[in-house]
């Protein structure tokens, strides 16, 4: 439903198109709109519990993982196909648990289509259930009602509604019932139009309802949240990764099968060779990773949870680690989202602040607390004892505010005395006040000025005494008023947001602030907290629009601030800045959601709306902000242990790879059996599991994180060859001696250099310059450098996985060996990242 179209349609206008009058809707009317139009109320298409789960095991990593299961059951390690499973299903059943909750996000829009309604029709009021309106009703509203569907207000009596969740505005509007002289673009623009889902906090309304259900503004976003599909970046990072590892395996099988068969001709084994082809390939395949994310995210969930955080979606830890943009709605994240009495700029400021209190609405007898954002402002700044004092103050007659007046007036009465005040827009009260002289009129403009420009609400109070009588017209009685002075409002900025954007900046974060606000107070804020120059640089939501998309593309990346923006903005800037940023958005209101579903990150305050809150990825208990930087530090922890074990895995593997199959290509046997190989794999997961749990050079930290295949690739493959070189060096030591001696040995070196190796990639830096690997990884890297030493000692390993039982002086050789592999990857390693820049300094 386009609703600028009946913000400037009059009454009459209203009752033609809607074929409706005062009188509301006859039933027979109302039963047929209600087949034509169907009921008011948000439907979705329902995704079913086993789509989400299918959508779990569509990757071609899990592709890979079961095959390599089928296969090593196949060949009869039937411990290794069951923990490839293993670590299948606790992914996707991970997985499969934090879409299912998400998928109810449209579920909880239903909240806010209030279930009862009142309505007139057929010339009687009744009450019903709003899933029953229509089309024309005419709907009737009152202070503490949430308003059941787009309505176009025809009646109204200082109607005040809260529409904070569409428009992220902390200040209640004033409504009313004219056509408006332009058309309304956004919804902040409609003065007369009340949107499904938004409260009405004072006073009452009557109007026709112009959309229902999916029609209304609400109904908009919630089509908009649930269309909206998010792909993470850590999901982005480990599909390319698999489709590097099942490109290889594909290619590995058939030129090693094919190698063979044309190297050897009819002495081929083809039962053999497809075998040592697979189990070859399946070495490569890194099982465990889905057990090390796990593992990682897991801790990282926890780190969290001890500062009061929330992580709904595993991943959306790793994910931090990326961000590089950070988009907030500023209303709530970085404000207090309430008004505060900033200044008083008065002759007597006592007299100013007590007397716009008394022309408080809540202080009528109607209210029993306030409701206005100004009259809570305003009583919260008073003294006790002023508050006490203001109880003896009689109401004799008021006049409500409307944005024609630009004011209000009320008549008090105490101690004998009647007095009238006004308080209201500046330059509406300086007229009022015929004794204010230019000199001082200027004085004050120059301070509004300066207030307006730091985004301060500015409100002008004056007053007289006048006689008793038995009617009063107060609109009259607004002249020769004396002037008492101004006040100015500000919604405070929380104190830990200035503290929590320069760390965000530190830590290569570019900050943007997407909110709904008007232009002055959201620059005003940025300014206050050193995110921009100049509290001008902003743009607007109808400045944007108006752009090609080639410029909406420049704004979205050089602005740091957009005002008076819609959901459907946040959410097409966002997209803009996907283009080429990871991006996190901090949110709250409902008019966050769509924002927050696209978001690679989405984060909410815990005093969120409940749609925002369930589209969050990540929750923030405590008000300060200050958990974020620590969110984003655990996400790059976690990013470089994930790193860490990618390369660590493909550099051992591509070496054994390149070696073992070459080396079949040269003998007459095989240089390692399937079974031995599958032991290998089976030994060296277990140390690479615990590199989930190892500590990270601070290094590490300073920079978003994303994962780059290609340097990857180039490192796993420098480190590749320096590996095969020496698994070439066990080849030629102990190849003539027997099949059995040469099988052993270069098992033993290949899982002691695959192990050793890891505490030479963990860091960037010389080893012993880099933080200590944690306790757990040392631990299982001695047991398994233990299992590996004794198993081929033992019976047992000799009768089940064919071991010869090592020599002596072959083991100190093995040991020596080894110690001159962990010698030359320390050189490669440092002298590439010096090459590449990926590191100058020594870790803190």
């Amino acid at each position: 439903m386009n609703f600028s179209l009946y913000t400037t349609k009059t009454a009459e206008e209203i009752f033609d198109e809607f074929k409706v009058t005062q009188k509301g809707l006859e039933n027979g009317e109302v039963a047929h709109r209600l087949n034509e139009y169907g009921r008011n109320e948000i439907e979705a298409k329902e995704i079913r519990w086993w789509q989400i789960f299918l959508r779990q095991i569509k990757s071609p990593f899990i592709y890979i993982l079961f095959v390599a299961a089928l296969i090593s059951s196949f060949l009869g390690e039937l411990t290794e196909a069951i923990m490839i499973l293993i670590f299948v299903v606790i992914n996707a059943t991970l997985s499969f648990l934090q879409e299912y909750h998400s998928e109810k996000n449209l579920k909880l829009l239903k909240k806010y289509i209030v279930s009862r309604a009142k309505v007139r029709r057929a010339n009687e009021e009744l009450t019903i259930e709003s899933q029953n309106l229509v089309p024309g009703d005419f709907v009737i509203v009152e202070a503490g009602d949430k308003i059941p569907a787009d309505l176009r207000f025809l009646e109204e009596n200082n109607l005040m509604v809260d529409e904070e969740i569409l428009t992220g505005e902390s200040a209640p509007v004033h409504k009313t019932a004219a056509a408006q002289a332009q058309p309304a673009k956004e919804f902040y623009q409609a003065e007369n139009i009340g949107f499904s889902g938004t409260v009405v906090v004072a006073g009452r309304g009557a109007g026709v309802v112009l959309a229902t259900g999916k029609n209304t503004g609400l109904g908009g976003i919630a089509k908009l949240t649930a269309e909206t599909k998010r792909v993470s970046s850590f999901e982005k990072g480990i599909l390319g990764f698999s489709k590097f590892i099942l490109r290889l395996i594909l290619i590995t099988i058939v030129l090693v099968f094919l190698a063979n068969i044309l190297v050897r001709g009819e002495k081929a084994n083809i039962v053999e060779l497809i075998i040592f082809s697979i189990a070859l390939a399946i070495s490569v395949i890194p099982e465990p990773l889905p057990a090390v994310t796990t593992i990682s995210l897991s801790r990282g969930a926890l780190q969290l949870a001890k500062s009061k955080v929330i992580v709904k979606r595993l991943s959306a830890i790793e994910d931090l680690g990326s961000v590089e943009v950070l988009c907030t709605d500023k209303t709530g994240t970085l404000t207090e989202n309430k008004l505060a009495v900033e200044k008083i700029k008065a002759t007597n400021e006592e007299d100013c602040l007590f007397s716009a209190a008394i022309a408080s609405s809540f202080l009528s007898g109607k209210e029993k607390k306030p409701t206005d954002a100004f009259d809570i402002a305003l009583c919260e700044k008073l003294s006790p004892a002023a508050r006490e004092k203001i109880n003896q103050h009689k109401r004799l007659a008021e006049i409500p505010f409307s944005p024609a007046r630009r004011r209000n007036s009320v008549l008090v009465q105490t101690d004998g005395e009647t007095e009238l005040i006004v308080r209201g827009a500046p330059e509406i009260i300086f007229e009022l006040c015929p004794k204010l002289k230019e000199p001082e009129k200027n004085s004050l403009k120059i301070w509004m000025a300066a207030e307006g420009a730091l985004g301060h609400r500015i409100l002008a109070i004056a007053k007289k005494k006048i006689s008793a009588q038995d009617n009063y017209d107060l609109e009259k009685e607004e002249n020769n008023l004396q002037f008492l002075g101004i006040i100015s409002f500000v919604d405070p900025i929380k104190k830990t947001a200035s503290h929590t954007i320069a760390q965000a900046k530190n830590l290569g974060i570019k900050i943007k602030i997407l909110t709904g606000d008007s232009p002055e107070v959201a620059g005003a804020v940025a300014y206050k907290i050193d995110l921009i120059n100049s509290p001008h640089e902003v743009i607007t939501g109808d400045e944007f629009d108006a752009m090609t998309h080639e410029e909406k593309h420049n704004a979205a990346l050089n602005y740091s601030v957009f005002a008076r923006v819609s959901p459907e903005q946040k959410y097409n800037i966002i997209k803009l800045l996907q283009e080429e940023n990871e991006v996190g958005f901090l949110g709250e209101g409902i008019n966050d959601a769509p924002a927050l579903k696209i978001a690679n990150v989405a984060i909410v305050v815990q005093s969120g709306a409940d749609i925002a809150r369930d589209a969050a990825d990540v929750i923030l208990l405590k008000k300060s902000l200050e958990v974020i930087v620590e969110g984003i530090r655990e996400g790059r922890k976690i990013f470089a242990n994930i790193s860490k074990y990618i390369k660590v895995t493909l550099s051992s593997n591509f070496g054994n790879f390149f070696a073992v199959a070459t080396a079949s290509l040269l003998i007459d046997f095989l240089p390692m059996l399937p079974i031995q190989i599958l032991l290998l794999n089976l030994l060296s997961d277990f140390p690479m599991i615990s590199i989930a749990t190892d500590t990270v050079d601070q290094d590490e930290l300073k920079r978003p994180k994303s994962y780059n295949i290609k340097e990857i690739v180039l490192l796993t493959t420098i480190l590749g060859v320096v590996s095969t070189i020496f698994d070439f060096i066990f080849f030629g030591l102990f190849y003539r001696i027997s099949p059995g001696v040469l099988q052993t040995n270069w098992f033993i070196g290949s899982v002691l250099t695959e192990i050793i190796l890891i505490f030479s990639v963990r860091t960037k830096f010389f080893f012993l310059a880099a933080k200590r690997a944690s306790t757990f990884l040392i631990g299982l890297a001695v047991l398994t450098v233990a299992i590996t030493i004794t198993l081929p000692l033992t019976s047992f390993g000799q009768k089940i996985f064919n071991f010869a039982k090592p020599q002596t002086n072959h083991l100190w050789l093995i040991f020596g060996i080894v110690i001159c592999y962990f010698t030359v990857t320390e050189g490669v390693k440092l002298i590439y990242y010096r090459f590449t820049n990926h590191s100058q300094k020594i870790p803190a």
